[in-house]
């Protein structure tokens, strides 16, 4: 039997989840809704449409229309507006959880209090607020190091951290002012020092299948200067793990996932289902756990996604039907480096409308559209990050110097972080560690 498959998103995350579902053995049909014209997806589609994809009406509307029998929600917006718990209403199985238990993204706090409650290790000293009340005398009891996050979704860029986007305790009450004039709510908590990983795990509600651990990076910038974007680029291993991680970091990592996994169960009396993304941090204290999302990760899908072995299908089969402990995952023993060329002007005044050119690049299969547009036939920047390149070899080093051989041959008025999986840089992370520990 044929499976209709609906995407919702239509970034490079996505772009990739439906490369894995091509690959698939299983006869399928993609459908997709889109937020903008993304022609990498669209090729790959039997039918893709643009729509609101978080309004769970046009979504259920459409997945029934086209007898919709699996869907797979890549974006975190959709899983805030209740979109999994819709389709499952529908008898639609989803890849995604429903709305409360999307909760270990959307909110900041629900995830310190879950931590806390079922005594999971890896938690920061922390405080929620919704006024000023307090806020200094916890500044003081921090001192320099500490963290002011948005209790919601802001694409990544909700969270400001002592040192890096704010110089004094003045700066942050002014954020914090900030967050309470727009009635926002918002924690504070002690800043880890180390280096930070991602650790995504495939969840069927109660059983857990980990994949590689990868490195991101947030700064704009060479060297991690400038603001925090939703991510310039990745890392991966072939171990499977980082350079500077030892074997229990990953281990310690993997534990959390599936104690938080459980304590989601106990909360709600039914499991996660989707991907359970832990961003965590090595320091000289062992593994802290940042925060959690709630899908995949972008850039991460693409490193993982990219050596996969298992058919996806398989697994996303084995998620929705809690049956994920008999599912054999596996990936390549390689190692993955991603690079995103962004717009002129980005993260704060990106250009837009301006056009691309990749018909230079020579592995078009490396290439993974994100925030583009088709106008008057020609392909154009949307505003965010453009396309992502990922290049697979042996060794970073090899992998790197593929994903910069590809995204070098990108033309247009954009620009992306050449240091992102090289040598130089990766010393760097593992001699902080080392000083650390």
């Amino acid at each position: 039997m044929t499976k209709k498959i609906l995407v919702l998103g239509s970034g490079a995350r996505e772009h990739s989840i439906i490369r894995a579902i091509e690959r698939s053995s299983k006869p399928n049909k993609i459908f997709c809704i889109a937020s903008n014209m993304n022609p990498g997806i669209a090729n790959l589609c039997d039918e893709f449409i643009i729509d609101d994809f978080n309004n769970t009406e046009i979504v259920t509307n459409y997945a029934t229309k086209k007898n919709i029998t699996l869907a797979i929600i890549g974006p975190e917006n959709p899983l805030q507006k209740g979109v999994a718990d819709a389709l499952w209403n529908e008898k639609i199985k989803v890849v995604g959880p429903k709305k409360e238990l999307a909760q270990i993204e959307t909110s900041k706090a629900f995830t310190r209090n879950l931590l806390k409650k079922h005594k999971i290790s890896g938690g920061p000293k922390y405080k929620t607020f919704d006024s000023m009340v307090g806020v200094l005398g916890f500044l003081e009891d921090l001192g320099d190091n500490y963290v002011v996050k948005f209790d919601g979704l802001a694409g990544g860029k909700g969270v400001k951290v002592s040192g890096d986007h704010l110089a004094s305790h003045k700066d942050a009450l002014a954020y914090c002012e900030e967050l309470i004039h727009k009635n926002h709510e918002f924690v504070i908590e002690e800043k880890f020092i180390g280096q930070e990983f991602s650790l995504m795990s495939f969840c069927d509600g109660e059983n857990l299948k980990h994949m590689p651990a990868v490195q991101d990076h947030k700064r704009v910038f060479d060297n991690d200067q400038g603001p925090n974007t939703g991510g310039m680029g990745t890392y991966s291993d072939a171990d499977h793990s980082l350079p500077f991680l030892r074997k229990e970091e990953i281990q310690k990592a993997q534990y959390i996932n599936q104690e938080t996994a459980n304590a989601l169960k106990k909360e709600f009396g039914y499991g996660f289902k989707g991907v359970l993304y832990g961003g965590f941090m090595a320091t000289k204290d062992g593994v802290k756990l940042i925060e959690y999302n709630a899908r995949f990760g972008d850039p991460e899908a693409m490193n993982v996604l990219s050596i996969l072995k298992t058919d996806f299908l398989d697994i996303c089969d084995g998620i929705t039907q809690g049956t994920l402990d008999q599912i054999d995952v596996q990936f390549k023993n390689k190692a993955t480096v991603c690079k995103y060329a962004v717009p002129e002007g980005y993260p704060d005044k990106p250009i837009k409308g301006e056009k691309i050119d990749l018909s230079k690049v020579e592995d078009q299969d490396s290439l993974f559209y994100a925030s583009v547009d088709v106008i008057d036939g020609a392909l154009v920047e949307a505003g965010s990050r453009t396309v992502a390149v990922v290049g697979v070899d042996e060794t970073i080093e090899k992998a790197e110097k593929l994903a910069q051989r590809e995204i070098s041959k990108i033309k247009g008025p954009l620009f992306y972080r050449k240091d992102i999986g090289t040598s130089k840089l990766i010393q760097k992370k593992i001699n902080h560690m080392d000083s650390l520990r």
